[in-house]
């Protein structure tokens, strides 16, 4: 009882190898990124209150 034997193809097996299984899980911890905001600075006239305004194009 002899079984056929097929070519390997070793791009084939390169394939089965990298997606023969599922990724490692991502934890949500590691997607979100903190960054504190960053303060008006009025001291200086920096704020502009119409800034929105200006931003829309007066609409």
């Amino acid at each position: 009882m002899d079984q056929e034997r097929k070519p390997v193809d070793a791009a084939q097996v390169q394939r089965s190898l990298r997606f023969s299984k599922l990724p490692e899980p991502i934890r949500l911890e590691d997607t979100v990124e903190e960054r504190p905001a960053g303060t008006a600075d009025s001291v200086s006239g920096a704020y502009n209150s119409d800034w929105w305004l200006i931003r829309m194009g007066g609409i």
